[in-house]
């Protein structure tokens, strides 16, 4: 039986090889404008690499002279890294900054009691306040560490539960605050108040009173010995020191009144308590004292009086009152008797903290040291907080009034953390200001950040110090060598690329060692791509024109080049040969050199880069300050980069548009040749089979 040919089914008459033959010759054309096209994106694609890395070499060298440029960066060591470090900002001072910490900043962390391990928290509203935020959730009940994550769930830094193991079946619970300083007391309200007082965190406190100053000490003479010739004193007697015992307040009758316990302090005259070192020792303590001042006879009649009686010296002889003493000629004769009288006084009551190193502190009793002042009987109290003197010896009045006498309480010291309601039973750590010295000054803050003490400076506070702990503030050198290393590699990554973009050697590719084989085989796809394009090679020079310009910033300047400061093409040295690789743009880097022109050199480096000519504040010249001119001018918007894409963009567009035009008639040809083949290949077909028809008539009739 004769096989069955079916057009389009089968290819009895190989007729697919003379159509795919056929349409390999009409695909010339795709292939053409398809390998145009695969070249035009490879343009593309080459042009926005220049482009990253005109941009990473614009954005380095604008780090080299902008406001933020690494020569202005400050670096702040410490002597004592465990008690004292510090950051410095980009305005901070070169210099050398003497601190004590006596304190850091702490929080309130309280301790319960022992508990079980099974311990449940009541139902309730549990409110915990510190400082001015306040946390507060309603408990359905349940067991403690599922209390504890409720609560840890809802602090917002403000306040923290845990769990301390003490033993195998116990452990307590450790309650704290987040936030430092004096005033974050951590306080328990509603329900918490109830179970803190139940586990004993907190327990019941009363204000504790102690009173000492019964005995204080009184200078005053009535014989003056000198005029004092300027001050508050001017004119007045200056008193010798006497101790004396308490002077008690009076009646009308001038009976003692023991049970005042107050202390009197005449016109003229004053007084020092002494402070006991235990008070000191607890920072929270305060010392308080009342005065009035009550009007008295005037004494300045006396004084004047007083004045009046000097000693007349004259040669050979002295005479006071009526004792004579007869001596030599003397060569010493005293200054001529005030004319001016002493005048009367009022209003001056003054109260000093007097230190330990005899230095004095006046109390500013119409500030932040005065408290309270009675309307009806007009007594003032002061309150002094120990914190603020804590190298608080004793405590001096001074009476500078002529017609009033002051009338004192005794002194009374407490702890302010315990002033409160409830005071914890076992504080791990209570809430403190951070506490330190500098420059002879004790300061007080919240925190263990501090940046309000030195200009530009911030503090951090770790722990007390044993000794003055030296903050050096120096120039970050590291910083402004690693900047230079990145403009350097960022430059020669761009002359590295325009090189292979602009020039066919082999060699431009090989020489650079530092490629990874798959980055040579990328870079040698590219190699020569722009041979005639010369907007490449007119940028490299450029460039190398700037960096190895001469920069006279100043009539002084000394560093005004860029191989003064160990970089440039030949820096590494060739040995009396040659070396291809420096004669293409590269610039290379004399560490030794670099590390010894920042130390010695870091603001001509500086000005190296970017100055300013005219005078108008605006850096307008340098070495980082040209290329970013230089290098703007081809990737910012609309520059040489964004027009070479754009111009590809265009051919990218239309050869895809004629690659679909080609696409659509090569489908129409291959069809029509289908069509046309399938057709002949029928018709081979039907006369094959009238001719087999006609060999059976024939073949039968021969039988």
């Amino acid at each position: 039986m004769a096989d069955i040919s079916i057009p389009g089914f089968s290819d009895k008459y190989k007729t697919k090889d003379y159509v795919e033959a056929l349409m390999q010759k009409e695909r010339i054309p795709l292939t053409r404008e398809q390998e145009n096209l695969e070249q035009y994106k490879e343009q593309q694609n080459a042009w926005r690499g220049v482009g990253q890395k005109m941009a990473a070499l614009r954005s380095s060298s604008k780090t080299l002279y902008s406001y933020e440029n690494p020569f202005n960066n400050k670096l702040a060591s410490s002597s004592d890294e465990d008690a004292i470090t510090a950051e410095a900002g980009r305005e901070a001072a070169y210099e050398t900054i003497k601190v004590d910490v006596l304190k850091e900043a702490t929080t309130d962390r309280f301790l319960s009691t022992e508990l079980e391990r099974n311990s449940q928290v009541p139902k309730g509203t549990y409110t915990f306040i510190v400082d001015d935020k306040t946390i507060s959730f309603n408990w359905k009940g349940g067991k403690l560490s599922d209390f504890i994550t409720a609560l840890n769930k809802r602090s917002a830094n403000t306040v923290k539960a845990s769990l301390i193991g003490v033993s195998g079946n116990k452990h307590a619970l450790l309650i704290e605050s987040l936030k430092t300083g004096n005033e974050a007391n951590l306080i328990f309200k509603d329900d918490a108040l109830s179970f803190a007082l139940k586990n004993r965190i907190v327990e019941k406190s009363r204000k504790n009173l102690e009173e000492f100053g019964n005995n204080p000490s009184f200078f005053w003479n009535p014989v003056p010995e000198e005029v004092v010739p300027e001050g508050d004193f001017e004119g007045m007697p200056v008193f010798k020191k006497k101790t004396v015992s308490i002077t008690e307040a009076t009646n009308e009758d001038g009976e003692a009144k023991p049970e005042d316990n107050r202390t009197i302090i005449p016109p003229r005259k004053g007084f020092s308590v002494q402070v006991d070192p235990q008070i000191l020792e607890t920072e929270s303590n305060r010392i308080e004292f009342s005065y009035t001042t009550n009007e008295v006879p005037d004494i300045t009649e006396d004084l004047n009086e007083w004045r009046e009686t000097r000693p007349e010296m004259n040669p050979g002889k002295v005479t006071f009152m009526d004792v004579t003493v007869l001596n030599e000629q003397s060569d010493t004769t005293l200054p001529p008797i005030v004319e001016t009288e002493f005048q009367p006084i009022m209003g001056g009551e003054d109260f000093f903290v007097r230190n330990s190193d005899g230095s004095e502190i006046k109390i500013d009793t119409e500030g932040d040291a005065l408290t309270l002042l009675d309307p009806l009987t007009g007594e003032k109290t002061i309150s002094l907080a120990v914190r603020d003197f804590p190298d608080m010896e004793s405590i001096v009045v001074r009476n500078r009034n002529t017609g009033a006498e002051i009338s004192m309480t005794s002194y009374t010291v407490y702890d302010e953390k315990k002033n409160l309601e409830y005071s914890p039973v076992n504080p791990v750590s209570v809430a403190g200001d951070a506490t330190i010295r500098y420059n002879g000054i004790t300061i007080h803050r919240p925190t263990n950040k501090i940046d309000d003490v030195i200009p530009h400076v911030t503090l951090n506070v770790k722990q007390p110090t044993e000794r003055t702990a030296t903050i050096d503030i120096t120039p970050d050198k590291e910083s402004a060598k690693d900047a230079l290393i990145e403009f350097v590699g960022n430059y020669n990554q761009v002359i590295a690329e325009i090189n292979i973009l602009s020039d066919s050697k082999p060699e431009i590719v090989t020489e650079l060692d530092y490629l990874t084989k798959d980055e040579q085989e990328a870079a040698e796809s590219r190699l020569g791509m722009f041979l005639n394009d010369f907007s490449l090679t007119n940028g490299k020079s450029s460039l190398r024109s700037i960096v190895n310009a001469n920069y006279p910033w100043s009539d002084e300047a000394t560093i005004t080049m860029l191989s003064q400061i160990g970089i440039s093409s030949r820096a590494s040295g060739n040995g009396g040969g040659y070396n291809a690789s420096q004669v293409r743009g590269y610039l290379e880097i004399d560490e030794k050199k670099l590390d010894s022109s920042i130390e010695n050199d870091l603001d001509q480096i500086k000005s190296l880069f970017g100055f300013d000519r005219d005078g108008d504040l605006i850096v307008d010249s340098g070495i980082a300050y040209n290329i970013d001119r230089q290098l703007s001018s081809w990737v910012q918007s609309g520059g040489i980069i964004a027009t070479k894409t754009s111009g590809l963009d265009k051919r990218i567009s239309a050869s895809e548009t004629n690659i679909k035009k080609l696409e659509t008639q090569l489908d129409a040809k291959e069809a029509q040749l289908k069509q046309k083949y399938g057709q002949m290949e029928g018709t081979l077909n039907g006369l094959n089979a009238q001719a087999n028809t006609l060999n059976s008539f024939t073949n039968q009739g021969k039988q």
